[in-house]
C-alpha cells in the first residue's frame, strides 16, 4: 500500500434471506474478480451492465458451515468468507492506521444488505472489527521494546437518516437529533460528544 492510497471501494453480495427465498427471488448479479455485472432480468437478451471496484466479494453461495458454524468456501468456489474480506479490506485499513495514517472503514447499504455481518459478524463468523481488535492486541503483545507504549481508543458511530448516533451510548440516553460533526485546527474532523 502507498501513501497515495486514499479511497478503496469494495462490494459484497450476500445470500438470499428467507423473505427473498419465499418470494422466489432471482439472482441478477455476477462477480468476476473486481467486476460486478448486473443483468436486467426483464430483458434477458440485453448485455449486463458492468461495474469495476477494487474488490467484488461473492458471498451469495458456494460455502458450507463447518462444525464450529464458520462459513467456509467449498472447493473451487469463489465464496469470500469473513477472513478473506478482512485480509483484503480490514488488514489494509489496520496496517495503514498502524503506520500512523488516519483511516476509516465505512460500510454503506440499505437495511438488511449485510453491513453488520461484514463489520461485526455473527457467531464463529467474526467480522472485520473483532478480527482487527484481536490483531491490534496481538501486535501490542508482540512488542519487544519496553520504552514503547500503546493507547487504544475506540468510538463506534452510526449514520442513519442523516443523524450521527453513538453506539456506545444506550439508545434512550442518546442525544435527540444526533451528534454534530465538527472541524478543528487542533483535532481535525471530529464528532462532538462521542464516547471513547
Amino acid at each position: 500500500y502507498s501513501m497515495a492510497e486514499s479511497v478503496v471501494v469494495g462490494v459484497r453480495v450476500r445470500p438470499f434471506n428467507e423473505r427473498e427465498k419465499n418470494l422466489d427471488a432471482k439472482l441478477c448479479l455476477e462477480m468476476n474478480g473486481p467486476t460486478t455485472s448486473i443483468s436486467n432480468l426483464s430483458t434477458p437478451d440485453a448485455p449486463p451492465t458492468n461495474f469495476t471496484f477494487d474488490e467484488s466479494f461473492w458471498s451469495h453461495d458456494g460455502f458450507e458451515n463447518d462444525a464450529t458454524g464458520y462459513s467456509r468456501p467449498l472447493p473451487g468456489s469463489n465464496y469470500a468468507d469473513q477472513t478473506y474480506v478482512y485480509e483484503k479490506f480490514g488488514k489494509r485499513v489496520l496496517d495503514n492506521a498502524w503506520e500512523g495514517f488516519h483511516c476509516c472503514l465505512f460500510a454503506y447499504g440499505q437495511t438488511g444488505a449485510g453491513k453488520s455481518y461484514s463489520m461485526v459478524g455473527y457467531g464463529a463468523n467474526k467480522g472485520i472489527v473483532p478480527i482487527s481488535c484481536e490483531v491490534i492486541f496481538d501486535r501490542i503483545q508482540a512488542n519487544d521494546k519496553p520504552e514503547k507504549r500503546y493507547e487504544v481508543v475506540v468510538s463506534v458511530v452510526e449514520i442513519y437518516m442523516e443523524k450521527v448516533q453513538d453506539l456506545l451510548v444506550n439508545p434512550d440516553q442518546r442525544k435527540e437529533g444526533g451528534l454534530d460533526i465538527r472541524e478543528s485546527k487542533m483535532l481535525g474532523i471530529y464528532i462532538d460528544g462521542v464516547q471513547k
